[in-house]
């Protein structure tokens, strides 16, 4: 699989049984080989807090709760200039762990399994993938359960 060293992962909470950050770079690794991402590529993957999460999707989607996952694209809305030689920045992406414990007790399938999907998915987010139209989340559910398929992560 090809090396994405740009990948930045931070665990702010403890996550039981441990989830290292070599496999969520291994997860990210994946959804980037699998649409031909340049290998230079840069982007955060920050699993926290339900308190984080409920705050940016107020601040970013007027919804005063708790999510799950959300993803920030980094587009051409920049109000900075990246220097032509710096490597591209797709983004940042943020998990709840504690949602992320909730619905895999409700799913019936491990944390880890339940990470993984997140991770997928807001990756597939960074890539431009979306769901609010039924034909464009056909696309990305089939993204993710090929990506979750090759990982091992699959239900």
């Amino acid at each position: 699989m090809t090396q994405y060293k740009g990948i930045e992962v931070e665990l702010v909470v403890e996550v039981n049984p441990p989830i290292t950050p070599e496999l969520v770079r291994t997860w990210l690794s994946a959804v980037l080989a699998s649409h031909q991402v340049a290998p230079d590529c840069e982007l955060t993957c920050i699993l926290t807090d339900d308190e984080q999460l409920r705050a940016l999707n107020a601040q970013y989607r007027g919804i005063d709760e708790p999510t799950d996952v959300l993803s920030f694209r980094s587009d051409d809305e920049c109000e900075f200039v990246t220097p032509e030689e710096q490597a591209p920045y797709l983004g940042d992406i943020l998990i709840s762990v504690p949602t992320a414990m909730r619905q895999a007790a409700e799913a019936g399938h491990s944390l880890e399994r339940e990470l993984a999907l997140l991770t997928v998915h807001g990756c597939l987010h960074l890539l431009g993938h979306d769901h609010n139209e039924d034909n464009k989340r056909a696309e990305m559910w089939r993204w993710q359960d090929q990506l979750l398929e090759e990982l091992g992560e699959n239900r």
